[in-house]
């Protein structure tokens, strides 16, 4: 059986969104058991000039639901992007695995071979579906995950490499 396009975009954000959501959860229990306001965890940022955890969360559910959008042409539901504890965001994360799952594999069909533009800034992008996805979407879903758990670990949360991958 060959690699579909839903495999390697729906299954994947669905895995590690789950992830996302374990690191969270071991951040929240790491604010109460040290005693730290989580509302500063959920602000925390790597450096001055980087977005908060809050944020790092919002952009890994955009960038999912987004690819999939593109891909599919199937409308995701728009979120206001107003968390700002880990109950809001954990819900952020559940609304959107609920809608990641609710996109049929057939809605895929063709979609490799998709053409769409988008804007980033000023300027337009034009792209394939497979490209796409591999060289782009995949890649800016990484990198808000990935952000995620740099702050929480910046910031003290014992968490690990088998936190961030979970198991297959």
């Amino acid at each position: 059986m060959s690699l579909t396009m839903y495999d390697a975009s729906v299954t994947v954000f669905l895995h590690n969104l789950k992830q996302l959501s374990h690191l969270l959860d071991k951040g929240l229990a790491h604010a109460q058991a040290t005693g730290i306001d989580p509302a500063t965890l959920v602000q925390a940022r790597l450096a001055e000039d980087m977005r908060p955890l809050s944020f790092q969360i919002q952009g890994a559910s955009d960038a999912s639901k987004l690819a999939v959008v593109r891909l599919t042409g199937v409308a995701a539901p728009s979120f206001a992007d107003t968390e700002t504890t880990f109950e809001e965001l954990q819900a952020r994360i559940a609304n959107t695995r609920g809608w990641l799952q609710s996109v049929p594999r057939e809605a895929f069909e063709g979609s490799e071979e998709r053409t769409f533009t988008m804007k980033a800034g000023a300027t337009e992008l034009a792209f394939v579906g497979q490209p796409y996805l591999l060289h782009f979407a995949l890649p800016n879903f990484f990198f808000h995950v990935t952000t995620a758990y740099d702050i929480l670990r910046h910031k003290g949360v014992q968490i690990g490499k088998r936190d961030y991958l979970g198991r297959a």
